[in-house]
C-alpha cells in the first residue's frame, strides 16, 4: 500500500512512538516522539497496535550490548523503535495479502516497531487473536512463549513421563516454560527464588527448588532434559544431572558486555561432547503456525499469561531499565493504546 492510501485510510501521516537514535540505558535515550505512520509492502499488513511486552531481546537491542552484536546490528541503532511483541487490529494490508482484512485482530512477534501507535507486520509474524483470549494475553506471549514452545516441543523433545528441569523459572519464558512442559506431559522441577515459589507450583511445577536456600547442582536427581535460562551453574554440573541421553539447552546465559552467553554456548559444545549426553542451541524464530498453537493454548485455558506489570507507553522506561537486572519476574505488559 502506497503512503498516499495509508494517509487516507488513517486520515493522519504521523503518530506516537518511542524512538531512540543511539545505544544506552532507556531513561537516557528513549523518548516520546511523532514519527511518520510506516508504509507496508505487498506482503505486510499495518497493525493498530493495542499492547506490547518487554523481553530482555529489547533491553540488549536498547543497549548494544553484548558488545559483539553491533557487528551485526550497527554501531548505531538501526531501527528507531523497538518492540517484538505485538497485539492489536489490521487498519491496512499489502496488494498480496490473502491471510488477513483490516478489522482482524492480530497477535504476534515482529522483531522490531511495536512500541508505537502503529507498527509494519510480516504476515508470517502474525496469527489471528482467538476470540476467547484478552489482548493483554496475547500480547505479552510472543518472544517468550515462541522461545518456551520451540525449546522445549522441538529442541528438547519434551514427551510424557519425561522429567525436565526448568532453571530460571520465573521470567517470561520460564513462567511458560513450567506450562508448556506440563501440557506435554512432562514431570516440572523448577529453580527460582523465594518469592517465586508459590508462583511455580501454581504454573504446575511438580517440584520446586529456591535457589536461595538450596543447590540444584547437589541434588541426586538426575534429568532427561535441562532448559537453562540464567547459565550460572558450571557447565560439568548441569551435565551431571543430566540422565543418559539426556540434553541440555542454554537459553539466555551470562549478560557480559563484549560478548555475553557466546563464550559458554561454544564451551556447552566442549563440555558436552563426545558422549552420550548433549547441549543443543537454538534460537527462536516467529512462525505463524506456533504463533497460532500459543493462541489456542491460551484459549483453551492449557496455559496462560502471568502479567505481573503493566504500564503505559510513555513510562516504558522503568520497565526496561528493570530488565537491565535480570531479575524480571513473569511477563511486563505495555499498554500502548491505554485501556487495556
Amino acid at each position: 500500500m502506497q503512503p498516499t492510501a495509508i494517509t487516507e485510510v488513517l486520515g493522519r501521516q504521523t503518530m506516537k512512538a518511542m524512538v531512540q537514535d543511539r545505544y544506552g540505558p532507556a531513561r537516557d535515550v528513549l523518548s516520546l516522539g511523532e514519527i511518520p505512520i510506516p508504509t507496508i509492502g505487498p506482503d505486510e499488513v499495518l497493525v493498530r497496535v493495542r499492547a506490547s511486552s518487554v523481553n530482555a531481546m529489547e533491553w540488549h537491542l536498547m543497549n548494544g550490548k553484548p558488545y559483539l552484536m553491533r557487528l551485526a546490528f550497527g554501531l548505531r541503532p538501526r531501527s528507531a523503535v523497538l518492540g517484538a511483541d505485538i497485539a492489536g487490529t489490521v487498519v491496512a494490508i499489502g496488494e498480496d495479502v490473502t491471510r488477513f482484512e483490516p478489522g482482524d485482530e492480530v497477535f504476534g512477534e515482529i522483531g522490531a516497531g511495536a512500541y508505537a501507535e502503529y507498527a509494519r507486520a510480516r504476515v508470517d509474524h502474525l496469527t489471528h487473536k482467538p476470540a476467547a483470549t484478552r489482548f493483554e494475553d496475547v500480547a505479552v506471549v510472543g518472544v517468550a512463549g515462541l522461545t518456551a514452545l520451540q525449546g522445549i516441543r522441538d529442541v528438547l523433545a519434551v514427551g510424557s513421563g519425561q522429567k525436565i528441569l526448568i532453571n530460571g523459572a520465573s521470567g517470561g519464558v520460564g513462567t511458560y516454560a513450567i506450562q508448556i512442559a506440563k501440557d506435554l506431559g512432562a514431570e516440572v522441577t523448577a529453580v527460582c527464588s523465594t518469592r517465586n515459589v508459590d508462583q511455580a507450583h501454581r504454573l504446575g511445577a511438580d517440584t520446586v527448588v529456591d535457589y536461595t536456600r538450596d543447590d540444584i547442582t547437589a541434588t541426586p536427581a538426575r534429568f532427561d532434559s535441562i532448559f537453562d535460562l540464567p547459565g550460572n551453574h558450571p557447565l560439568r554440573d548441569c551435565k551431571r544431572l543430566l540422565a543418559t541421553g539426556g540434553v541440555y539447552v542454554m537459553v539466555g546465559g551470562p549478560k557480559g558486555d563484549w560478548a555475553g552467553p557466546l563464550p559458554r554456548l561454544l564451551a556447552s559444545q566442549l563440555v558436552f561432547a563426545p558422549g552420550e549426553k548433549r547441549a543443543a542451541n537454538f534460537t527462536a524464530t516467529s512462525r505463524a503456525a506456533d504463533l497460532a498453537e500459543l493462541g489456542g493454548l491460551l484459549a483453551s485455558g492449557r496455559i496462560r499469561s502471568v502479567i505481573e506489570d503493566r504500564f503505559p507507553l510513555a513510562e516504558i522506561a522503568v520497565p526496561l531499565d528493570r530488565q537491565g537486572r535480570f531479575h524480571a519476574r513473569a511477563k511486563t505488559l505495555v499498554d500502548v493504546e491505554g485501556g487495556i
